[in-house]
């Protein structure tokens, strides 16, 4: 059945199992595991913008705090098969970003969104940001003709993204966040107050000193590394890009009401999602 409005908590447990976006998710544990390795390796693509040293050289710590803030499977000798992510975290997690958001709105301050998988969360940035600029927060535009060896660096619907090839990319670069603190500096621009992103968009700002909280993937451990170190404010788990971007509405209801924010009216939460 669809669930309208907000969910309970209860709710919004058996909707992230049921639509996988946590539970027992679509990344597969070897894809885990290969990535706490190659991070631990010193990959920079695995960082997501972060400065990482030589902090995080052994895997097992990694899945340590996989295990403890995402609800990945801590045997290092399992190894192949289904992995998952514990509903009551992402739950959790979204309850401390609300915090973070509720405090934004206090003070009106400016945000800026972004997102590195506009497939499936670009239109939980844009919910935030029109529940953000109605409680009177201040929405970072971003300089114009930024680009990176990616593409270029744009903003739709009040969410920075990379475009390329007249199409939304995909990117775990922190360039384009990057890209955008440097030009606000050179233009004598303030900075955020608060980037809102995922990937390398919320370890990128994170890494520059900025307040930043972030979504991110089960197979992506750099931001939950970050969250661990005090780096980044708040990282939430959850698989970023299941079968239908929709199925993420009563997630950022929840999120909304849980700040004290006004939902978006044009969220498909307000009017039901289908189950899975």
């Amino acid at each position: 059945m669809p669930i309208p409005g907000t969910p309970s908590r209860a709710e919004l447990v058996d909707h992230l199992k049921r639509t996988r976006i946590a539970g027992e998710v679509a990344t597969p544990r070897e894809n885990n595991l290969l990535h706490y390795r190659k991070l631990a390796n010193g990959d920079r693509h695995y960082w997501l913008g972060l400065e990482l040293g030589d902090r995080w050289r052994d895997e097992q710590d990694v899945l340590a705090v996989m295990a403890e803030r995402v609800g990945v499977n801590d045997d290092p000798e399992h190894r192949y098969g289904q992995d998952t992510i514990d509903p009551e975290l992402t739950i959790d997690a979204l309850e401390r970003l609300a915090g973070r958001l509720r405090k934004a709105a206090e003070g009106r301050q400016r945000v800026l969104l972004a997102t590195g998988h506009p497939g499936g969360l670009l239109d939980v940035h844009r919910a935030t940001a029109v529940a953000l600029r109605a409680a009177g927060c201040e929405i970072v535009v971003i300089p114009e003709e930024l680009q990176t060896d990616e593409g270029y660096v744009m903003q739709f619907a009040d969410v920075a993204v990379l475009e390329h090839g007249a199409t939304l990319w995909h990117t775990h670069s922190g360039e384009p966040m990057r890209q955008i603190l440097t030009a606000l500096e050179r233009e004598g621009r303030p900075l955020p107050d608060l980037v809102v992103a995922d990937h390398g968009w919320a370890g990128y700002a994170a890494r520059h000193g900025v307040d930043s909280v972030g979504y991110a993937d089960c197979n992506d451990p750099a931001l939950f590394l970050a969250e661990a170190e005090g780096t980044l404010q708040v990282a939430v788990p959850l698989d970023d890009h299941v079968r239908s971007p929709r199925h993420y509405d009563p997630m950022t209801a929840y999120l909304l009401d849980a700040a004290g924010l006004a939902a978006d009216p044009a969220t498909s939460a307000d009017r039901g999602v289908p189950a899975a």
